[in-house]
């Protein structure tokens, strides 16, 4: 009897954890995950340690409002992280679905990737999250090691022949921007066929293969930024990419690819038009590939 009654009791037990496995198990998971630290001890050496109005480096990766969550992957991704994890915790009922919307959302991944350095870029990102609030995110760079190598090498060859510390940050600025005009051709055949001959779309175009569109023009002057330690940031829109450079103590818009036009008899022309120009010039311009979102970009726009 006793034995009977036994194994009546077990099968009660196992039929109750069978019915709330799903609650149990987010409680050993809350248990678990708030014992375990979270943290980015080692970030490469393109991470950028100064902040933005739209997002922030953070070192709790335990997100309470939408704001934590973009603050956790803006400094997964700056960290130069390929993968990283982390918990929503039980108390944030909507976390997952913030981190839901965020991963359908390419516009807004989009948006955070142009805050951080070209070499920590992605060019594809994936999240994969679980009921019990488990959050990974995995990173595919839009560089390879070895692009990396070749352009570090390259850029340390040709800086110093454009750079130098008598000239002023505006100065050195238009030598770079005249440089990279002066040698790189407009990819039509990318931009308006699809057509791939080049890897225009990234720094490595423009500097080894003469050719680039909008990305590759603004990824490169921005390597070159760094290089003279002037902040910077890109700007997308829905059909372009520029920089925003932090000069003279403000913000202004730079548009390499602007100011190499594509013409009609296959003229190179270089101009200046979009040469460091304030917010209110560029609404003057009135070029609808820079309609941009100026709750995102906040900086630049005051």
């Amino acid at each position: 009897m006793k034995k009977v009654m036994t194994i009546a009791l077990l099968l009660i037990i196992l039929g109750v954890v069978l019915q709330f496995r799903d609650t149990i198990m987010i409680q050993i998971n809350n248990i678990i995950s708030s014992k375990k630290l979270v943290t980015i001890e080692n970030k490469n050496n393109y991470y950028r340690d100064y902040d933005f109005e739209f997002v922030q480096n953070t070192e709790d990766f335990t997100p309470n409002s939408k704001q934590d969550i973009l603050n956790i992957y803006y400094t997964a991704i700056n960290s130069g992280k390929t993968d990283f994890t982390f918990y929503c915790p039980q108390e944030y009922k909507g976390c997952l679905k913030e981190i839901e919307n965020l991963a359908k959302n390419q516009t807004l991944l989009s948006d955070i990737n142009n805050f951080v350095h070209p070499f920590n870029g992605f060019n594809h990102i994936s999240t994969e999250y679980d009921t019990l609030g488990r959050v990974s995110i995995t990173i595919e760079k839009s560089y390879t090691d070895e692009q990396i190598q070749e352009i570090n090498k390259k850029i340390d060859l040709v800086a110093p022949t454009l750079i130098n510390n008598n000239l002023s940050d505006r100065d050195k600025i238009k030598a770079v921007h005249d440089y990279i005009i002066n040698n790189t051709i407009y990819d039509s055949e990318r931009s308006d066929h699809n057509i791939i001959n080049y890897d225009s779309d990234i720094a490595y175009g423009p500097l080894f293969q003469g050719y680039g569109i909008c990305g590759g023009y603004t990824d490169l002057m921005e390597l070159f930024l760094e290089r003279m330690n002037i902040k910077s940031y890109k700007i997308s829109s829905e059909k372009h990419v520029w920089n925003a450079v932090y000069v003279d103590n403000n913000w202004y818009h730079l548009d390499l690819t602007w100011d190499d036009p594509v013409t009609s008899d296959k003229q190179n022309l270089l101009e200046h038009e979009f040469f460091l120009i304030t917010d209110a010039k560029l609404a003057e311009l009135e070029k609808t590939e820079h309609t941009y979102d100026h709750t995102v970009y906040k900086e630049v726009g005051n």
